[in-house]
């Protein structure tokens, strides 16, 4: 069981349905997990790969590609969102979160259609809808927080976009509390590990410790979220497998175990954590650390805003490509 005294959550990073209808169950069960993420690579491998679909795949066959996606994937998140329910029901995180279209980012009424629609589909309370943290993304975070749907903003690298989703989400939350009977939550997903890979090799050439950049970045939003003072805003730390024996398999975990805050991990990086599980708080990071931090790289030749750049667009990319090779899969 993972201690929950510190305040963090923990939240797998994987939706297959076998695996939902069996072993997720025991993962809750046991309190390990509180939650679950998904997103376009995720749902694209599971489909592509698992048996679990061929049959729901044949009595869709007359569908388009999308129709075909969306109606697995709504049933997955709906089946996780059933067996999370009695997480959510005790005020225990509890929540599942499903992607709108990644060809959505930049088109904001598009993207809150879309959102709509899916959170009506599931018709289950505890569904985050993630979206990403594009200049389009952030009004439609602050409409659904407004009429009560969850949000997850995902493929935040910058503290520039971490503010501009805080500021989103506040407005959307404070307009939500003028109505009555609605509740939402959001979480901002800083991604860790793509620092990490991008810049390592850099790193060490020039005689830097590796392996601490992601850390360090993840450190600097969380304080801001915090300094936010939202109670009903996280920061949620995404991207933390481990690629490569260098770093022990938990360490995005227990490097950023903070009060306050999420960690979504694929299911070999939360095997390897609850083997050992430490319950020590690494953040927040004295302020003056991180600016030193940063002030180090820049005297290095590291950029860290090309970085930020170069990782969002990647990133948007990336979804993009496995959504697209997803639905010719299935056509």
């Amino acid at each position: 069981m993972v201690d929950r005294n510190l305040g963090f959550s923990l939240w797998l990073d994987f939706v297959e349905r076998s695996y939902l209808q069996e072993e997720f169950e025991a993962l809750i069960d046991k309190g390990i997990v509180n939650g679950a993420t998904s997103n376009p690579a995720i749902f694209a491998t599971a489909i592509s790969t698992s048996p679990a679909y061929k049959e729901q795949l044949f009595m869709l066959r007359d569908k388009s590609p999308k129709e075909k996606y969306e109606a697995m994937a709504i049933q997955d998140i709906k089946t996780a969102s059933q067996k999370l329910r009695a997480c959510y029901d005790t005020s225990n995180d509890g929540y599942i979160s499903i992607e709108v279209d990644p060809f959505l980012a930049n088109d904001t009424q598009a993207t809150i259609a879309e959102a709509k629609r899916l959170f009506a589909s599931i018709s289950e309370p505890n569904i985050m809808i993630k979206i990403p943290a594009t200049e389009a993304g952030y009004e439609a975070m602050y409409t659904l927080l407004s009429i009560g749907i969850s949000v997850n903003a995902t493929l935040i690298f910058s503290p520039d976009q971490a503010q501009k989703c805080l500021d989103a989400m506040s407005r959307g939350l404070d307009e939500l509390s003028k109505g009555v009977g609605l509740k939402a939550q959001a979480v901002i997903s800083v991604f860790v590990s793509r620092f990490d890979r991008l810049l390592d090799n850099k790193l060490k050439e020039k005689g830097l410790e590796p392996s601490r950049t992601g850390i360090i970045n993840a450190a600097k939003i969380y304080a801001m979220v915090e300094g936010s003072k939202q109670k009903n805003i996280r920061t949620l730390f995404a991207s933390t497998g481990v690629k490569g024996d260098a770093l022990a398999g938990d360490y995005y975990i227990k490097e950023l175990l903070a009060p306050h805050t999420v960690n979504t991990a694929p299911l070999a990086t939360i095997e390897e954590y609850i083997k050992d599980p430490s319950t020590t708080a690494k953040l927040p990071i004295d302020p003056k650390e991180i600016e030193e931090y940063f002030d180090t790289l820049e005297k290095n030749d590291i950029e860290m805003q090309r970085v930020y750049t170069q990782l969002i667009n990647e990133g948007l990319l990336a979804f993009e490509k496995a959504f697209e090779q997803m639905l010719m899969d299935i056509a």
